[in-house]
């Protein structure tokens, strides 16, 4: 007898797994930053407004924000933005969008480095380097929001 998952096409599957309800805690994406030689992690938790969030200072360069919109589920995405701090103000340097559907898909293959994969973002003034990578996590990071 075939099992009924069996039917389903492969891509099914995957919104299926992407577009279900799961636990505020299992939606937590954690973003490991390098900069200068300095690790870093940058807690995205969920939300449903991308307006609250705000950016982090990495070094004097950057400014990296990290948005884990959930709620509503069309406008649900993991959206990362690295911005240069000028100083007249920051501008946008880098951004970079996943679908519920692209993040179950990138984990499913357990690709190195979550479902980001490695990205370098290069300061175009200052000639400063930054990079990351995502992933999602269960609960929140032990001693973290």
């Amino acid at each position: 007898m075939t099992h009924p998952l069996a039917l389903l096409r492969p891509g099914w599957l995957l919104w299926l797994l992407a577009s279900t309800s799961l636990p505020l805690a299992a939606q937590t994406v954690v973003c490991h930053v390098n900069y200068g030689g300095e690790d870093r992690a940058v807690i995205a938790s969920p939300v449903d407004s991308p307006y609250g969030v705000k950016g982090v200072e990495v070094g004097s360069y950057f400014i990296f924000r990290v948005v884990n919109q959930t709620r509503p589920p069309d406008l649900a995405s993991v959206k990362v933005y690295t911005y240069t701090n000028h100083d007249d103000a920051p501008a946008l340097i880098h951004q970079a969008t996943y679908s519920p559907a692209q993040v179950a898909q990138r984990l499913a293959k357990g690709a190195a480095h979550g479902f980001t994969g490695l990205h370098h973002v290069y300061e175009p003034v200052r000639d400063g380097e930054m990079q990351y990578w995502c992933e999602k996590h269960a609960a929140s990071p032990q001693g973290q929001p």
